[in-house]
């Protein structure tokens, strides 16, 4: 089992390496989901994932989710073939949290390195907690 730190991470890079390690057969759990980043313009970021939501509704379209743990989740879905059997396996064996539950307090987190940001002074981003609250999010 695999503990990973998303304070951070490039949500997009943290997925993708979570997608293949998921696959590999690994069992994954990430905690403080609402801390990861998503890079780019903040004003484009908020319109285009208001796009995304206001595309569908529960009951007929796409459902896209507003919780950052269900963002997180969505995102690393969309790395997996998620339609075949060994796709389906590896996605059960993900779990993502807001925050840290008492079950992972005093353990060890990691942070894959392909996931963190490459550039310090890039200020071109926003965290998913904010996204999440601009859609309407209570966490």
């Amino acid at each position: 089992m695999i503990v990973v730190d998303a304070t951070g991470l490039v949500l997009g890079r943290l997925a993708s390496v979570t997608a293949k390690s998921l696959l590999a057969g690994e069992e994954i759990n990430i905690v403080n989901a609402e801390k990861a980043l998503i890079t780019g313009e903040r004003n484009a970021i908020f319109a285009d994932y208001g796009q995304t939501r206001a595309r569908g509704h529960k009951e007929r379209g796409p459902y896209f989710p507003r919780r950052p743990e269900m963002i997180m989740k969505r995102t690393v879905r969309g790395m997996l073939p998620y339609k075949m059997r060994r796709g389906r396996d590896a996605f059960s064996r993900l779990k993502i949290y807001v925050g840290v539950p008492r079950e992972f307090k005093g353990l060890e987190f990691q942070q894959p390195e392909g996931a963190k940001m490459r550039t310090a002074s890039n200020n071109k981003y926003i965290e998913l907690g904010a996204l999440s609250k601009r859609l309407g999010a209570n966490f």
